[in-house]
């Protein structure tokens, strides 16, 4: 059985920008600013894949702060903060996930590419710029376009509905028709719950957690989106 591909979305974090132990070290940081402590396996388990805002709405409700973590300013400072320690950290160079580029120069000569993403626009947008890829993506859906971080589907959902209204499309895109290349297992559930099809590449988790996708892989060198087949097919 083929697979109708007409559209490709990418994560962001993880699958173009391979910046996930920075965004550990930034949220870590910010907590300890807090008086709080941050462990991997916490935030293994618990924060990777959400937005910023959700990881710090998460993590001070985790520790009995909540009457900040309904404080809509607190959390908006808390934000900004790891935003400019970010800025600084990739101001001298940043590494591209090995394949990435090349993927997504590909791809975009036979299919419309949108970028769905918790990290904020201007991160995303200066990632991009820099990496000569923007040009490439005819929709971006960053942290600021939507009201809850993955693993809800609204950003994808959101994609969607951006890729009708682009004009790339004779007729109707359909849910089904979008690949997700994802690489965090509350993005793999967005994407599934969107229902999309979802292609999860390993790093951030092992290839046993993230057994919702579709396909896994190790690596995107070489990756052929027009190959793939039947969910689990892929060679």
């Amino acid at each position: 059985m083929s697979v109708n591909l007409r559209a490709i979305i990418f994560d962001f974090n993880g699958v173009i920008i391979d910046d996930e132990p920075l965004h550990l070290e930034l949220f870590r940081r910010v907590l300890t600013e807090e008086g709080l402590t941050l462990s991997d396996a916490e935030y293994h388990a618990k924060y990777l894949g959400c937005d910023d805002r959700g990881c710090f709405t998460l993590a001070l409700r985790d520790a009995g702060r909540i009457n900040h973590a309904a404080d809509t300013r607190f959390i908006k400072d808390l934000v900004a903060r790891k935003a400019d320690y970010y800025q600084e950290s990739i101001r001298d160079g940043f590494e591209l996930i090995p394949g990435a580029v090349d993927l997504i120069r590909r791809s975009a000569g036979s299919h419309p590419l949108a970028l769905v993403s918790g990290a904020l626009r201007n991160e995303i947008e200066v990632v991009l710029g820099r990496g000569g890829i923007r040009e490439f993506f005819e929709v971006v859906v960053a942290s600021e376009d939507v009201d809850a971080c993955k693993p809800d589907p609204e950003g994808y959902l959101r994609a969607l509905l951006e890729l009708n209204r682009s004009g790339q499309f004779d007729s109707s895109l359909k849910a089904i028709e979008c690949l997700v290349i994802e690489d965090s297992v509350a993005g793999v559930e967005a994407a599934k719950r969107a229902g999309m099809l979802c292609l999860a590449l390993t790093g951030s988790y092992r290839a046993d957690e993230l057994d919702q996708a579709d396909w896994v892989v190790s690596s995107l060198i070489g990756l052929d989106p027009m190959s793939l087949r039947a969910p689990l097919e892929y060679p």
